[in-house]
Formats: C-alpha cells, structure tokens, sequence
C-alpha cells in the first residue's frame, strides 16, 4: 500500500512537471516542449527538451502554449508588463488579451549589458610595389532603462613606395567618438558627445569638439512584419571645436549640430544588418561656407562563433581644409570582426 503511493505521488509530480512544460506546435504538426526563453525581432528562442536551445521563426510555429508568466517590454513606452504569453494563429495574447506584437519590443528581453564589436582590416604587397595598409575599427555600447552609452574608435594607416626605404604613407588618421544619452520621456532624449581626431595626411594636428542638445528616438528596435526591425533616431544640438592644422594656430568655434542615427535588419535575412550615421557641423557665425560633414554607411553580416564580416564607406567633408589639402575624404573598408 505504502509502495502503491509512492508509486502514485511520483506519478503526479512527474504529470505536474510535464503540463508546466511551454509548448510549441509547427504548422507542419511536430511539436516541442521546454521553456520559453526569448521573442524579439520576429524570432522565438525555445529551450527545447530534446535538442537544447533553438532559434524559430515565427510563421512557422502553429500555436504556442507558456504555462509562467513572462516580461513584456514594449517598444514605445519604459514600462514592463508581467503576463502569460500564448499564441495560436499568429495572434498573440498576454494572459488572455490580444498582443499588438508591432508595439512590442521583445518578451523576456535580455538581461541588459555592455556588446560591442572590433574589426580588422589588412593588406600588404611585396615584389615591384612595397605596401602596407591596415584599418581597425571598433564599438561599444550598452542600453539601461533610461541612459544609453556609445563608443566608436577608428584607425587608419596606409603607406607604399618601391621597397622598404621608400615608402610613403597615405593615410594616417584616428578618430575617437563618445556619447551619453538620458531618456526623459520614451522617446526624448538630451545628450552629451566628444569626438577626437588627428589625420597626418590633412596635416590635422588635433580637432576636438564637445557637444550636446536633444534626441529623438523615433524607432528603436521596432519591427514591421514586411521589412524588419528598424531603429531610428534624430538629434540637434550645439557643439564647440578646437582644432589645429600643422604650422597653423589654434582655431575654436561655435557651431550648430545635426544629427542622425539608422539600422535596419532586413526580415529575409536575419543575420544582416545595415547601418548609416550623417553629422552636420555648420559654424555659428558663418554657416553656408565653414561646415564639416561626417556620415558612413556599413553593414555587418554574422557568420559563425560571433564572427562578422564588416563592411563600410566613410565621407568626411571640411568646407574650409588646412592648407594644401582637400575638402572630401572617402575611406572604404571590408574586414572581419568579432562581436560580443
């Protein structure tokens, strides 16, 4: 009798572990059982009892049954929401209500922390021709609540000739950017931003600048059934510069700021996304004829075990350039990187 109800309570709790297993069920009839563990950007991340952790796309899944509640963090507003999840036909629901997933940003979003990337770009010819050229980019960036912080470093160095002792450089450049931004409400946004530069081939010695104004943060990782998950932000501002080219005096200035900031990742191909910055620098005393321009347009692809392939164009334009130099910089790079 005792053996009889061992055998039963274990019975139970082997049924009760069993129905508060989540459930998701194809569209081609298969099945899944484990956990919920993540939906963001079209995708949903099951931890499945029997192949471990999964990445499904969301038409393919048929209905989908939690039996704990989850976090839902929405794309246009700070608050979280605690609900069951489910799904069945495509329609969403959070403890039995409809779930606009458009106002979504994700459901058990990641827990938030520092990601980044640092990619390498080099080549090198020997024989009639002696060359060298190397560019390392990197970033970094990380998304609290209310505050968002990025980083972007960029190094450029390039020189040839017809053998070792005579080479030129054509290209020697660095560039730091730094920017801090606090969310007053959803999308608005004051800012604060840095950037240091130096490029021997402009004879540019050093041009600092320090900044700040306002954001608005239109889209952020929003995601549209027919194009994919989008962000996007403007920004206005003031910023005061300090720069010197080589023999020249040190020269400061006022000037306004513009600013915008874009990514898309396309819905066809979840492992691309594209990215464009532009800057807008116009002098305060004299803004139709001294002005700099900065904007690039890149795009990343992921390949396997956090690597990348990192491709980008650069444009930097100077209204009023040191002596002997020219107004436009064009830089292009395809390299590989790592992203954490």
């Amino acid at each position: 009798m005792i053996r009889r109800n061992i055998l039963l309570a274990a019975v139970a709790a082997f049924a009760l572990v069993v129905s508060a297993a989540d459930v998701i069920e194809f569209k081609s009839g298969s099945k899944l059982t484990g956990k919920l563990v993540r939906i963001e950007g079209g995708s949903i991340i099951f931890d499945a009892e029997d192949v471990g952790s999964v990445k499904i796309a969301q038409d393919k899944v048929a209905r989908m049954v939690t039996e704990n509640e989850s976090t839902i963090q929405y794309a246009d507003q700070s608050e979280r929401e605690q609900a069951v999840v489910n799904m069945s036909n495509g329609v969403y629901t959070a403890s039995g209500k409809t779930l606009d997933m458009g106002k979504v940003k994700a459901v058990n979003p990641e827990v938030e922390k520092w990601h980044g990337s640092a990619n390498l770009s080099a080549t090198a010819a020997r024989g009639n021709t002696v060359s060298e050229k190397v560019t390392f980019l990197a970033d970094i960036a990380r998304r609290w609540e209310h505050d968002r912080f990025t980083g972007n470093f960029g190094y450029y160095f390039a020189q040839s000739g017809t053998d070792h002792e005579n080479k030129t450089k054509n290209e020697d450049r660095i560039a730091l950017e730094l920017q801090e931004d606090h969310f007053w409400a959803t999308k608005i946004y004051s800012y604060v931003n840095g950037k240091f530069e130096r490029d021997g081939i402009n004879n540019l010695d050093y041009r600092y600048r320090l900044g700040g104004g306002l954001g608005y943060q239109w889209l952020e990782g929003q995601v549209f059934e027919s194009t994919g998950k989008w962000s996007f932000s403007q920004e206005v501002g003031m910023a005061y510069i300090k720069e010197r080219y080589e023999h020249q005096k040190d020269d400061d200035r006022a000037t306004f700021r513009y600013g915008h900031h874009a990514s898309w990742h396309p819905c066809w191909l979840d492992k691309l996304v594209f990215t464009h910055n532009f800057e807008y620098l116009p002098d305060v005393d004299d803004w139709q004829n001294n002005y700099l321009i900065d904007t690039d347009i890149g795009f990343a692809y992921e390949l396997a075990a956090s690597w990348q392939l990192l491709g980008k164009w650069e444009w930097d334009y100077n209204s009023n350039p040191g002596p002997r130099t020219k107004s436009s910089d064009f830089r292009y790079t395809l390299g590989l990187g790592y992203k954490w």
